[in-house]
């Protein structure tokens, strides 16, 4: 089971190529795919197969386990972030809220930092996604980030600490990871670079024996 995004970036252009905070908010839709910085618009590039896949494989996992215990909601690009401290509008790829912040949530756009953030790197995005984007989602108080890397076959986890400061998690011996943010998930890193990917049936069924 795969979950694809439309590529939009061909539909889709600003007004203008710098736009206020408010007007930049206020053009979003959901047919927007594009992340705003210091008034400069930022149009992303259409993903690749290898990237929808892995999406498509990720959010399912996530969306159904989320669901099932009642945790909150989950949310894909292009769907925006504000973050507040840093003063970016973001579009993760895929995005969990907690029940407890989702007064956070707006019509087009989450104003405020998410509590899990999955972005899985392409080679246009990969410098924005270990720099800059994780100097923000750390500023902004994320409380856990999964930086999945399909061209380099690897997966790097950080919580946040009590200082305010991402710290690196890795997956245990067997290579399995499991969330902080959502108790009792766990995930096998080898899946994500499996040609095909695994059933999301399967995994799912592995995913719920022995649950914690």
């Amino acid at each position: 089971m795969a979950v694809s995004r439309v590529d939009l970036t061909t539909l889709v252009k600003p007004p203008k190529e710098r736009m206020s905070l408010d007007e930049f908010l206020a053009w979003l839709d959901e047919d927007v795919w594009a992340e705003w910085e210091d008034g400069e618009v930022i149009v992303l590039s259409p993903a690749s197969y290898q990237h929808q896949d892995i999406f498509g494989f990720l959010y399912a996992l996530i969306r159904f386990f989320v669901e099932l215990y009642d945790l909150g909601i989950v949310l894909a690009a292009p769907f925006a972030m504000r973050l507040p401290k840093s003063q970016r509008v973001r579009e993760p790829d895929l995005l969990v809220v907690l029940k407890e912040h989702l007064d956070r949530l707006r019509e087009t756009y989450l104003d405020g930092a998410a509590d899990l953030i999955v972005e899985i790197v392409s080679e246009e995005s990969w410098l924005r996604d270990r720099g800059a984007k994780f100097a923000e989602y750390e500023l902004d108080g994320v409380q856990e980030y999964w930086l999945i890397d399909p061209i380099n076959k690897r997966a790097d986890f950080f919580v946040l600490g009590d200082d305010g400061r991402f710290q690196r998690r890795t997956p245990d011996a067997k290579g399995i990871y499991r969330s902080v943010v959502l108790k009792g998930f766990k995930l096998k890193v080898d899946w994500l670079w499996q040609e095909p990917l695994p059933k999301v049936s399967e995994a799912l069924r592995w995913m719920r024996r022995g649950r914690r």
